[in-house]
């Protein structure tokens, strides 16, 4: 009985050979571009397909969201600082027939493309804008990523600097700058709390000038405030008027030239 099926057991192991490279399974998240003796037949996916094998080809693509680490790059600024920067994109394929047929490797070509780009928009900006700006340059980037891309099939989601790195120099100078910016605000700061007490101090004499016991609540309120520290130094208000009387008493009298005789 076995001898009689041996004839037959190599066909069937073709035939399941057959069948097992006919029979593909493609997940959810992934498509498969199917070519006829060469010409491009469809889209199949997901689940259960038959590929006739020598006579169609398929092709996987997988469309979630792709991770891409864009390598650091010399950057020049506008303003002469040279600068090393990265960033990483973010991108998925919405189009699995154009992703193939138009590019030869969708994930090359979008790599590259994003270094050239970070490259040439970076060296548009000042070093400033490059680390107080990075939302209007990722958006800038992304968008001119994105317009390229489009015939690819590709969508990019999101584009982020991640670092820009200055050398030990430029760190300094920045330090520098950044201490000299905050000196100068302290200052204006000081100069501004000065003009305003002096306009306060102008009001408050306006109003103790009208008014002559203001003064003297005055006086009595500096003595309460000297009371509160331990000071042995003794201070006695003595009005001005008091003072201007001993003054006049103590003035030395000119004597009077007598008139020349006729």
């Amino acid at each position: 009985m076995i001898g009689e099926l041996v004839p037959y057991l190599a066909p069937i192991v073709v035939l399941l050979l057959i069948l097992g490279s006919a029979i593909k399974i493609l997940p959810e998240y992934a498509r498969g571009v199917v070519f006829f003796l060469g010409r491009f037949q469809g889209v199949k996916g997901p689940g259960l397909m038959i590929i006739i094998p020598g006579i169609q080809q398929m092709v996987r693509v997988d469309l979630r969201v792709i991770v891409l680490d864009v390598p650091s790059q010399d950057v020049i600024s506008k303003d002469n600082v040279t600068v090393r920067v990265n960033a990483v994109l973010y991108y998925r394929v919405v189009d699995p027939e154009r992703a193939i047929i138009r590019v030869e490797d969708f994930n090359s070509a979008t790599s590259q493309l994003a270094q050239t780009t970070l490259r040439s928009v970076l060296g548009k900006h000042d070093l400033d804008e490059m680390l107080s700006e990075r939302d209007k340059l990722n958006a800038d980037i992304q968008e001119i990523i994105d317009a390229q891309t489009e015939e690819w099939g590709i969508k990019v989601a999101n584009v982020e600097i991640k670092h820009v790195d200055l050398n030990e120099s430029m760190i300094r100078a920045i330090a520098r700058q950044a201490e000299a910016e905050r000196e100068r605000r302290a200052k204006v700061i000081h100069a501004e709390g000065e003009l305003q007490a002096s306009k306060k101090l102008v009001e408050a004499a306006d109003v103790m000038s009208r008014n002559s016991g203001s003064m003297q609540l005055r006086y009595l309120q500096t003595l309460a405030d000297m009371s509160n520290t331990n000071s042995a130094t003794i201070v006695f208000p003595l009005p001005m008027e008091l003072m201007t009387t001993f003054l006049k008493q103590n003035k030395p009298v000119t004597p009077e030239k007598p008139e020349p005789e006729a």
